[in-house]
């Protein structure tokens, strides 16, 4: 077999509502780190024409592609949306990752967490803030306080031996997901990036955590509403009582 032929094929998931401001130099970013990767942009009916400008960069590039959506419907139902398009284009995608729009994931850890899934005999690899050389820089106290309080909350919860159980910063190994039931995932919001960590460790799949450092935002406003952090915290209850 040739050395094309094992050549990982990632397709990045990049979830936007809202993102004009970043959607070009973000999937710009990621092509520079990823050459051989494609980008789907999944757009939520943005106000702000960030679809329309989506479509302009995939008319430009085929490796960049566009699924619109008809409403703002949730961060996690944006992401199985994609996984199900990834998963229907037969084996044409080795690696799924999903990632913000807004530079929060920094495209340079892109290459270190494609490696560390199969390689590693890993599953999948997580963009850990809380492991060693991890961390955040621009966060408020309040923040910073409420990232570790929800982390801990799930994997005490959870029973997870995850450091960062809520990091959205994640590469997938296709077979991962394609054995995952993932019309069982009930997360619309946050909440998603627990419920598909909790159910894959659950299912005996091997996760790696690898250090990044998280920035706040430059461009546009953060969608964590009050509503969204609730849904999180439910949601792990829920988990939780259905397993005892």
């Amino acid at each position: 077999m040739s050395a094309a032929a094992n050549r990982p094929r990632p397709l990045v998931l990049v979830p936007t509502y809202n993102e004009r401001d970043n959607v070009e130099p973000i999937t710009a970013a990621i092509l520079t780190a990823l050459p051989d990767a494609r980008v789907l942009i999944i757009d939520d009916a943005s106000p702000d024409g960030t679809g329309a400008l989506a479509d302009g960069l995939a008319a430009a590039d085929a490796r960049v592609h566009v699924l619109h959506r008809a409403a703002k419907q949730g961060l996690g139902r944006a992401y199985l949306a994609g996984i199900d398009w990834a998963l229907r284009h037969e084996d044409s995608f080795t690696h799924i990752i999903t990632m913000d729009a807004d530079f929060s994931h920094d495209p340079a850890y892109l290459p270190g967490l494609v490696a560390a899934v199969g390689e590693t005999g890993a599953d999948f690899a997580i963009g850990s803030r809380y492991v060693p050389g991890g961390g955040t820089r621009g966060w408020s106290l309040g923040r910073r306080l409420l990232s570790r309080g929800g982390g801990l909350y799930a994997r005490t919860l959870l029973g997870l031996g995850l450091r960062d159980p809520t990091a959205g910063f994640v590469c997938y190994g296709r077979a991962a997901l394609a054995a995952l039931d993932r019309s069982a995932v009930a997360a619309s919001g946050y909440g998603f990036q627990i419920e598909m960590k909790y159910r894959l460790v659950r299912a005996g799949r091997r996760a790696r955590e690898l250090p990044i450092v998280f920035p706040d935002r430059e461009r546009g406003a953060s969608k964590m509403t009050p509503a969204i952090a609730l849904e999180a915290v439910g949601l792990c209850l829920r988990l939780r009582l259905r397993r005892s």
